[in-house]
């Protein structure tokens, strides 16, 4: 799909025809839109349809008649029948009089400017403009790592009442999350450097602060992520640690309960042996029965006492 845009006053606007300052904006285009993209500006098809590969590495490629720049922005994906967080190409594309976005599928990174939640940008600063989308690419990562690590919480906060599986698999999925985070905002850090060095891309000193903001930026995202992981391992291990430590508890829970009824079983065990009555104690004794069974009730108090003492009897 192609949606041409262009700013009149500040105003966002949909336009129906290429034009000087125009915004184009492919989502999952067909081949046949790319070739048009292609043909009517002279640029590669596989340039154009780059950005559509998610294995596509971010790069920045100058050539004589445009500018490409592919970057990884944070996505949201359905895996394991949970809601993860995924990266995926986006490619910019600058030519002489518009430009181009690329990308598989919507992305909230390009809706802001649709919804006109960023203020003060204009099509016809193409530079400019790409450098808002780049920062407000750095802004989304922020903003979804911030989300990860509430569900962090809220997984910590369960840990007192009852841990579980779905529990241990969570996390493991937002460690796996922030892996490619930090995997993609260091391949977009790279073509930020790039992009500070190119002396082919003309770039005007307000240009030049605001990379200098997106490069920032970028950074701190990068050590938000380094700061989320190290704490989500931190977590894990807590977890782990907490279930050894309960299941240990249920072990000495379980062996004192068995010491404690191995009493009445060993006595039991030994009155209930073929042996003459005039041997056993209390067998002819009145009450023999009531006696031994107060002697068995005495011994397994008396070992009970002695184990929760010793924290075996505390589950």
């Amino acid at each position: 799909m192609i949606t041409l845009y262009r700013t009149d006053d500040r105003i966002l606007s949909e336009i129906q025809e290429y034009g000087l300052g125009a915004w184009i904006v492919m989502t999952k285009p067909t081949i046949d839109e790319s070739k048009s993209i292609a043909e009517r500006f002279e640029i590669d098809l596989a340039d154009v349809r780059a950005a559509l590969d998610d294995e596509e590495s971010s790069r920045v490629q100058v050539e004589d008649n445009y500018t490409l720049i592919i970057v990884d922005i944070p996505s949201i994906e359905i895996r394991n029948e949970r809601e993860a967080y995924t990266t995926i190409p986006l490619g910019i594309i600058l030519v002489a009089d518009c430009i181009i976005t690329i990308c598989a599928e919507e992305t909230p990174v390009l809706e802001a400017f649709m919804e006109g939640k960023v203020r003060e940008f204009s099509t016809k600063k193409r530079m400019r403009f790409m450098y808002q989308i780049l920062y407000r690419n750095c802004t989304t990562y922020q903003y979804y790592l911030r989300v990860m690590d509430r569900r962090r919480t809220l997984i910590e906060q369960r840990i007192q009442e009852e841990t579980e599986d779905a529990d241990l698999i969570d996390l493991h999925e937002l460690e796996s999350n922030l892996v490619y985070f930090a995997t993609s905002l260091r391949a977009n850090g790279v073509v930020l450097d790039k992009l500070t060095r190119y002396g082919r891309i003309k770039q005007y000193p307000e240009d030049k602060e605001l990379l200098d903001d997106v490069l920032v930026e970028n950074k701190q995202a990068i050590e938000m992520t380094q700061i989320y992981r190290d704490i989500i391992s931190g977590t894990r291990e807590l977890m782990t640690t907490i279930i050894n430590n309960r299941l240990n508890n249920a072990m000495k829970f379980l062996a004192a309960i068995t010491i404690v009824m191995a009493v009445p079983t060993v006595i039991s065990g030994v009155y209930g042996m073929n042996v003459g009555t005039k041997w056993m104690p209390f067998a002819n004794v009145p009450y023999g029965f009531e006696i031994v069974c107060g002697i068995i009730l005495v011994i397994s108090i008396v070992i009970a006492i002695i184990l929760k003492k010793k924290k075996m009897l505390k589950q």
